[in-house]
């Protein structure tokens, strides 16, 4: 992760307080996993704006917000865009395997149903 060239810090749980129960949760919505897909194959943090969504903006800023807190995500201001990034390191470390897992049975679950 890059470090935040802004003052404003969001609040992130820290790897001790991540719960299993709170991950699965985090990761239960198809708009969530979408998220976590879309970073888990990216070079580097996106903007909340590179997501295309089919939900209205204050229900995107709510799914951040849910991967956020559940310890998933871990987000950064850049100037004015809110970046993101997968907390894989943090996640493999408590539950080794769940997150390969989950993006495997996701990936195999859209193929099936067409999905993106």
């Amino acid at each position: 992760m890059t470090t935040a060239t802004s003052p404003r810090v969001l609040a992130h749980p820290t790897r001790d307080e991540i719960r299993l129960e709170n991950v699965l949760h985090a990761l239960s919505d198809p708009m969530r996993l979408r998220v976590v897909r879309e970073l888990a194959t990216a070079a580097d943090e996106l903007s909340c704006s590179h997501f295309d969504l089919p939900v209205t903006k204050s229900t995107t800023t709510h799914h951040f917000r849910v991967l956020r807190e559940n310890g998933v995500i871990q987000q950064i201001y850049q100037g004015t865009a809110k970046m993101n990034g997968l907390r894989r390191a943090d996640l493999d470390a408590l539950f080794p395997g769940l997150l390969d897992s989950v993006l495997v049975a996701a990936e195999r679950q859209a193929e099936r149903h067409g999905d993106s």
